[in-house]
């Protein structure tokens, strides 16, 4: 029998290569790195991905060959509007990635869970991007990613898209514009990353439409998709093109722009039927003119802007203005042969027929009778003369008494508003238009005891610190094994979920774009959670309280589902830490969220805004979210700090909450919504749910008579047999 080394000497150099490169790649093909986790608890698991981290500088495959496959979808959750001059389309994406990290596997019986949360500077990341990106993305960042237990990774986060497009204005305001957006990579080649969609372009369209937030000017009408072909090699970048088809909403520039247009024009023309003996009829022209003129003028804002083509409608705006010029010009040649007919000679009979009897009857012209063809219209200088000599003395008395009256009853009926509306404001207190009910919440002892008998009966399994000398320096010395697990969710046990209680007050309102369909406040809000890894001893450490820094703890992932841009509030650096564990983390947000609104019964319409907190990433089985006071009291304090006195005011409004559609939610957060309550509002209850967040202040904003608005905010009881209960 010959020994596999010989045979291997007996090949040529070339082939024995090759056969040695095979060997070493096959087995290398599915070589991932198996985890080994001492007990299944999160901080075995992260000590155990701790080789892998070091590894998070290159693409996550044992083999150069192998592709990596990065899955993609999202969800349009806006549009926030198109610059026609800048050639610019705005939108709000929810974006998921979905790739396999060959580094890594574990065992989910052994590590205690099938999955973990980690900071996602810790992996490597596609380089993906969106071609006609033309600006920063502002959208709120989330940090964290999911890996699994296979190495599959699950990377989802906002984007404020602004993309450039070829827009074609010509049929503006029914326009329709098709705007691309192109997903690749931006140095790696198809032989390294592979785009797959993830979800069919016709399930995005439906899913997008549903969750759409901004009725503004632009509709959704479809979303197209197509993936780039190059040669077999793979040299080439990867591209997964859609198209977004978005009309925009006709119906406000055919209401301001196309009927008062066709108005006046349509006056112009009647004023022809106007006799040009008796009035002028080229001042009556002259005015038409100027005050279409000042008509285009002041919607010269509502007309779009770019140098690649006219707009049809300015065209026609334009045909409008030189019809209305032309009938001028017309009317003073009319008035010039009537004030010089007296000049020329009678016209002879053969004109006089051929015009009156052939053509009128090609044109078909009536024929006068005899009796009425007696009837001679004087001619224009006879009626200016007569109109020289003033009329009798009698029917100028009549007319003046007649207009004098009219004044004095003008100025009676003026005088009476003013008292009517002096008598409105001083009774206003006792004329609301809104209905208030007080909302008495009354406390359920029989959830409070159960809550406190869970509390007690839970094992506690907190690492305990233990200070060598009761000062601040010894107490942050013990705390430096607990911010080395500041990437993992602070719970020893991963099947615990961590309980995160929300409150914010209402700093200011700053206002709402209505073309944008924006809402923009100012929020002060508070977050409250426990750290199972901290608990130490107040009087050995000296302080039951210290201050850390936000970047050495776990801070949860928290969003509003409707922020449309960047939080540009001032930052704030640092947590409280407590020795029982809980972390309180406190920092204003400007908030600029999305917001359907209705003003078809502008200035008295009432808007309904929602704040969406929830999870971008984590479920409810690992997240869950509470309010940390009663919606009253947030009102309440609200009113007292509100600083802006512009165009909108909290009033006294009592709140209650229930839980919101988890369907509406695109990564599986639902939140607890508070829509707006009958007078008869009693204590109101929160659903289980099984998807965290809350839906808070859905604010109303009402617009009376006078120039500001009256913000209030909705409420909705749900009936009491439900679980789970806040307030008082």
């Amino acid at each position: 029998m010959t020994p596999k080394g010989a045979t291997l000497k007996g090949l040529p150099p070339s082939v024995m290569a090759t056969v040695v490169m095979f060997l070493i790649l096959i087995p290398a093909a599915d070589s991932a790195i198996q985890i080994n986790c001492s007990e299944p608890s999160q901080p075995s698991l992260l000590e155990a991905l701790a080789p892998i981290f070091n590894l998070s500088a290159i693409r996550p495959v044992m083999n150069l060959t192998t592709r990596t496959n990065v899955n993609i979808s999202f969800i349009m959750y806006g549009i926030l509007g198109v610059d026609e001059k800048g050639q610019l389309l705005l939108t709000y994406l929810w974006q998921h990635f979905w790739w396999m990290n060959e580094f890594v596997r574990w065992d989910p019986t052994q590590c205690g869970s099938d999955k973990i949360s980690l900071p996602r500077k810790k992996f490597w990341v596609p380089d993906i991007v969106i071609n006609e990106f033309m600006d920063e993305n502002t959208a709120p960042f989330v940090p964290y990613v999911y890996l699994y237990s296979d190495g599959r990774v699950h990377d989802a986060s906002p984007i404020r898209v602004v993309s450039s497009c070829n827009l074609d204005i010509y049929t503006f305001p029914f326009d329709i514009q098709n705007c691309t957006m192109t997903f690749n990579s931006y140095i790696h080649l198809a032989k390294d990353i592979m785009i797959v969609l993830d979800r069919d372009a016709e399930n995005i369209t439906k899913l997008s439409k549903s969750w759409m937030t901004t009725m503004g000017e632009w509709e959704l009408l479809d979303i197209t998709s197509h993936h780039s072909d190059g040669d077999i090699e793979g040299n080439y970048i990867d591209e997964l093109v859609f198209h977004v088809i978005v009309r925009r909403r006709a119906t406000l520039y055919v209401v301001n722009l196309l009927i008062p247009s066709c108005f006046l024009i349509t006056v112009d023309l009647f004023s022809f039927m106007l006799p040009p003996q008796t009035v002028d009829r080229s001042s009556f022209k002259m005015t038409l003119i100027l005050g279409y003129t000042v008509f285009l003028l002041i919607m010269n804002d509502l007309l779009p802007i770019t140098g690649n083509t006219i707009p049809l409608i300015n065209v026609f705006f334009s045909l409008c203005l030189a019809l209305m010029v032309t009938s001028l010009l017309e009317t003073v040649l009319i008035t010039n042969l009537l004030c010089g007919s007296a000049d020329f000679s009678p016209v002879p009979r053969w004109v006089r027929v051929f015009v009156l009897e052939i053509l009128g009857r090609l044109v078909c012209l009536p024929q006068k009778t005899k009796e009425k063809s007696t009837f001679c219209m004087k001619p224009y200088a006879e009626a200016t003369q007569q109109k020289a000599d003033g009329p009798p003395e009698e029917k100028g008395t009549a007319l003046e008494d007649k207009a004098l009256q009219e004044l004095r009853s003008l100025g009676r009926d003026l005088q009476a508003i003013r008292l009517q509306v002096q008598q409105q404001e001083g009774s206003q207190s006792s004329q609301e238009w809104i209905q208030r009910c007080p909302l008495k919440l009354k406390p359920s002892k029989v959830l409070f005891i159960f809550i406190s008998v869970l509390m007690h009966v839970a094992p506690c399994s907190s690492i305990m610190q233990n200070c060598s000398r009761p000062d601040t320096p010894s107490l942050l010395e013990a705390l430096q094994p607990v911010f080395k697990l500041n990437e993992i969710r602070p719970t020893m046990n991963m099947s615990t979920p961590t309980n995160v209680s929300i409150g914010f007050v209402l700093f200011g309102i700053l206002g709402l774009d209505e073309k944008a369909q924006v809402l923009k406040t100012y929020i002060w809000q508070d977050m409250r959670w426990r750290n199972e890894f901290v608990e130490w001893d107040p009087e050995q450490c000296g302080s039951s309280a210290i201050t850390i820094p936000r970047k050495l703890l776990w801070v949860p992932d928290m969003v509003i589902n409707e922020f449309m841009e960047k939080n540009s509030a001032p930052f704030v650096p640092y947590s409280y830490l407590y020795s029982n564990g809980f972390v309180l983390d406190s920092h204003p947000i400007r908030v600029i969220s999305s917001c359907r609104l209705d003003i078809y019964t502008f200035p008295f319409d009432v808007q309904n805004c929602s704040l969406s907190f929830n999870s971008y990433l984590h479920r409810k089985a690992a997240l869950q979210m509470d309010i940390s006071t009663s919606v009253e009291d947030i009102l309440n304090q609200s009113k007292k700090v509100m600083t802006t006195m512009g165009d909108s005011e909290a009033p006294g409004h009592p709140l209650c909450g229930e839980p919101a559609d988890p369907q509406l939610l695109p990564h599986h957060s639902g939140p607890l919504q508070l829509p707006a309550a009958p007078p008869d509002c009693g204590p109101f209850h929160v659903q289980d749910d099984p998807h965290p967040g809350i839906h808070c202040l859905p604010a109303h904003h009402e617009r009376p008579a006078a120039h500001h608005w009256k913000h209030y905010s909705s409420h909705k009881c749900v009936p009491g047999a439900v679980s789970g209960s806040y307030g008082e």
